[in-house]
């Protein structure tokens, strides 16, 4: 084996086997230890077996799988992202207040929300499914975090918080609600829009 001394000013290539030899303490072994545990551990070095990782590991593969399946979720919707056609976000006052001026007559249900609230999540489901089966419905979700300023100006404190506004009449209702609560918006439907209030 050659290699190269980088003590030396101009490099100049040696031999590692002449070297060590040369040394009475490395002269049986290229390790730099005493001769009484030299002797053991070469002995353990030249009579181990070849260790196979895997042995030690034998879940490794399916950890690797794990972790690509992992990756791909990342690229799925974030709960608060999946909408219906009648479902849509705002991000800022003016969208909501643009969005409420275009709705014209309809009723229109605001979600206030937070991507970090259980709460929220847990009922978003339902929301999703209360929009798909009343598409005369204008919901409207509202970011909390995105939009602070709107939600304390309109004095939501719990989330997730409802109001209710149709046109002329402006803010019907206001009020927080659960999914162990959920009958409360659905009764708040049937109040505010009875021609189609019904679920099948």
């Amino acid at each position: 084996m050659q290699g190269y001394s980088v003590f030396s000013p101009n490099v100049s290539p040696f031999s590692l086997s002449s070297s060590l030899s040369s040394n009475p303490t490395y002269s049986s072994s290229p390790f730099p230890f005493k001769a009484a545990k030299l002797n053991e551990w070469e002995k353990r070095a030249l009579h181990s077996p070849v260790v196979n990782p895997f042995h030690y590991a034998p879940n490794k593969p399916l950890l690797y799988f794990k972790v690509h399946a992992t990756a791909a979720e990342t690229d799925q919707p974030k709960w608060w992202e999946k909408n219906a056609p009648n479902l849509i976000d705002v991000h800022s006052t003016q969208e909501f207040l643009d969005a409420l001026s275009q709705a014209g007559d309809k009723l229109v249900i605001v979600e206030f929300y937070g991507t970090w609230c259980a709460s929220c999540r847990a009922l978003f489901p339902k929301i999703c499914m209360i929009a798909e089966k009343h598409p005369e419905i204008l919901f409207i979700k509202v970011n909390f975090d995105e939009n602070k300023s709107l939600c304390k100006s309109l004095n939501v404190k719990v989330l997730p918080y409802f109001h209710f506004y149709r046109g002329a009449d402006g803010l019907l209702d206001s009020f927080s609600c659960s999914l162990a609560k959920l009958q409360k918006l659905k009764d708040a439907i049937e109040n505010y829009n009875p021609a189609h209030a019904k679920e099948s």
